[in-house]
């Protein structure tokens, strides 16, 4: 509520305050009324100006009320809107209807719209083919401050666009075409980065992303989805939305992924079959769902196969240098013999002298006698060779490790 009343005094709007379940037994108005006035709320029946309207969403009571006061405050500013200029308004939803196409919730801000008008919303455009009123009663036309549903755009918009009326279709189509080469450019920029900046990411673990493309079949629905993705926390290992949107996935979107090393993530739509055809061909991973935590549980899957395995030492021998033989061509090699546990030729060796870490690397070279082997057993001898090591010397002790996976 207190970050509402900043938003209001920031914004320099009148308030006006609606108190809600007044049906409920318990409920104390003037408690209310008292603390907001201790943040400049003052009642008019306490000598301020804020109108305060008792209302319960559940029961319908004040609800009249409170429109006649919303009503009489407008009149009371001198609130008006042109009505003789080509329509603007926002887009407050908008959805993808199998039977109609796109169909987006305008609230008309200044203007008329009309059926047949040219309309350009972002990088949707086209023609009002169709226009119902709240009550999904068809109309011609509508003025400032109502909503409508519109038909008739080329794709859906997303909620908070700007919808205009221009001059005919071809203006419309060029400025969505407009919109649509900043909108990319800007995308791709923001994931372009130079060589030096690449190498900082390799050395900062905290930079490492998951780039997503979210589509799905209504907005409502996008937000939803990129609320939960925003949720998901692996480690440093964050989810960057690199673009949203509503309907079909097509073949911009393909190559704007295919640009930014980014996974397609469709919820309720599928991509078109040029698409489809163009993802196969840049190697772009398109993952479709119906079910949101499904979505959810797949990138958190995606997101720890981002994680950088961690791995814990594990001794499993211990060895004494016994003997050294110099190879002309070989090196040195360590006649062995195992005091704990095994050795393997896969494993790794550190060389102590004296409780020194002289050398911590890879064995190179396993033997039994003359043989090759995979694994020597504690009370055995062996001959072994370090990788690129040649100071060894008899009475050295070496521990031999292998590096565990943590799960």
């Amino acid at each position: 509520t207190i970050e509402a009343l900043n938003h209001a005094k920031a914004a320099n709007v009148p308030v006006i305050v609606a108190l809600n379940k007044m049906d409920k037994p318990a409920a104390n108005p003037q408690r209310v009324q008292q603390q907001l006035a201790n943040h400049g709320l003052m009642p008019e029946e306490w000598g301020g100006d804020t109108i305060y309207v008792e209302v319960s969403a559940l029961t319908g009571q004040g609800i009249d009320d409170l429109l006649e006061m919303i009503l009489l405050s407008a009149d009371m500013l001198e609130l008006a809107a042109p009505v003789d200029i080509p329509a603007t308004g926002t887009v407050i939803e908008a959805k993808l209807d199998r039977g109609r196409g796109p169909v987006a919730t305008v609230l008309i801000q200044e203007g008329t719209l009309a059926v047949g008008d040219a309309v350009v919303c972002g990088s949707a455009y086209g023609k009002v083919r169709a226009m119902f009123n709240d009550r999904g009663q068809r109309i011609e036309k509508s003025g400032p401050s109502v909503p409508v549903e519109i038909l008739g755009l080329s794709d859906v918009p997303p909620a908070g666009e700007l919808l205009q009326v221009v001059e005919d279709d071809k203006t419309a189509r060029q400025m969505a075409q407009d919109y649509s080469e900043k909108q990319r450019a800007a995308a791709v920029s923001r994931t372009r980065v130079t060589l030096e900046d690449v190498f900082k990411q390799l050395e900062d673990a905290q930079n490492k992303e998951l780039r997503l493309l979210l589509k799905s079949d209504v907005q409502g629905t996008t937000e939803a989805i990129k609320h939960s993705l925003g949720k998901l926390a692996v480690k440093d290992i964050k989810v960057n939305i690199i673009h949203d949107g509503v309907g079909a996935i097509n073949q911009s979107d393909v190559m704007l992924a295919s640009a930014s090393d980014a996974i397609i993530i469709g919820f309720n739509v599928r991509p078109d079959a040029q698409a489809a055809k163009l993802a196969e061909e840049e190697k772009v991973d398109i993952r479709l769902y119906t079910v949101i935590y499904e979505l959810l549980d797949d990138v958190k899957l995606a997101l720890e196969g981002l994680l950088e395995p961690e791995y814990t030492e594990s001794v499993i021998g211990r060895v004494e240098v016994r003997n050294t033989f110099r190879h002309s061509k070989l090196g040195t090699i360590a006649g062995c013999y195992v005091i704990d546990g095994k050795v393997t030729n896969k494993a790794m060796a550190r060389l102590l002298r004296n409780g020194v870490i002289i050398f911590d690397g890879r064995i190179a070279s396993l033997k039994r006698f003359k043989d090759d082997v995979k694994e020597v057993s504690s009370g055995y001898e062996c001959g072994m060779m370090l990788e690129n090591f040649n100071d060894i010397k008899e009475g050295d002790q070496i521990e031999v490790y292998v590096m565990v996976e943590e799960k």
